[in-house]
């Protein structure tokens, strides 16, 4: 038996972007601009990088065939590292449209891309391909190379601390800049050290530190760098040790308020106060003014006399 011949491979340009045939007539065409565009046999519609591919949906056109984009995604398998879904908004009801292709594409690990215009999806197409090359600086977050910057980049990486609570850390544990012979010296920073080295108990006294807030950070600063074997007891462990160090700050601060009110209730009692007695005569007579005088009888009054 004679095998096959393997279909010819296409091997994308040095700038330009490979079209399936299927897309000609594709009013987006004419909206690729800065890079040039090539008919080619490949299975998505668009490709735009060696690993990266589009597959175009108008959502007009998924509301008459909505088994369309299955059977499109099915095709590709997994040809490609980065797999975009290009979807033009052409339809006015389009929130559920859209809802249900996002499902599709988590599933399928596809990156959903929404466009309101032809002229739009020509802009993410040819963004794709001048950024092929690039690296990701440009939207990485940039950080200064001073030691207050590295700091704060990292401290807030962990979960509920902000910028504020950095400068709440380093104003507690940090070590103050001080001037000696007209000439301006500093301590090495000891900052970052004190704050892993910190007790739950000294974390909770800063203002904005809460349990919450207390736990992650340590888990954050004791957790290892590499996973062992036992990495899970370990890191239960670390909880574990963490969680008793807050239930013994929470029950040395109880402890104290419940000195406070045991010193409270030791105080002296208040002295009464004094009582009055000529005011409790007045109104005594004054009581004896207002009750109702009996009614004497004239027979017994006769007889009496």
């Amino acid at each position: 038996m004679t095998s096959r011949p393997k279909p010819p491979v296409v091997q994308p340009g040095v700038s330009s972007i490979l079209v399936n045939p299927v897309q000609r007539g594709n009013p987006i065409l004419s909206h690729i601009r800065h890079v040039a565009y090539q008919f080619a046999e490949i299975v998505p519609d668009f490709q735009v990088g060696s690993t990266t591919c589009v597959l175009f949906l108008s959502l007009k056109y998924h509301r008459l065939h909505p088994e369309y984009i299955h059977t499109r995604i099915e095709k590709l398998q997994s040809l490609y590292g980065l797999r975009i879904l290009l979807l033009l908004c052409d339809v006015t009801e389009h929130q559920d449209y859209i809802r249900d292709l996002t499902r599709i594409c988590l599933i399928n690990h596809l990156t959903i891309m929404v466009a309101w215009t032809p002229e739009e999806a020509g802009v993410y197409l040819f963004t794709y391909k001048l950024f092929e090359h690039k690296p990701p600086d440009l939207i990485k977050e940039r950080v200064d190379n001073d030691y207050t910057s590295i700091l704060r980049a990292t401290l807030t990486s962990v979960k509920s601390v902000n910028k504020t609570d950095v400068m709440t850390l380093r104003t507690n544990f940090g070590v103050r800049e001080y001037w000696i012979s007209l000439e301006w010296y500093a301590h090495r920073p000891k900052s970052f050290s004190n704050v892993v080295h910190a007790t739950p108990e000294q974390l909770l006294d800063c203002p904005g530190f809460g349990n919450l807030k207390v736990r992650r950070l340590k888990e954050a600063v004791d957790m290892p760098f590499r996973p062992q074997r036992g990495s899970n007891d370990a890191s239960t462990s670390t909880q574990a040790l963490a969680a008793d160090s807050l239930t013994v700050a929470g029950d040395s601060r109880s402890a104290h308020k419940g000195k406070e009110q045991e010193s409270t209730s030791k105080r002296k009692p208040r002295d009464p106060s004094p009582e009055w007695p000529e005011w409790t005569e007045e109104l005594e007579d004054i009581e004896s003014e207002f009750e109702p005088t009996a009614t004497k009888d004239p027979t017994a009054a006769a007889t009496a006399d």
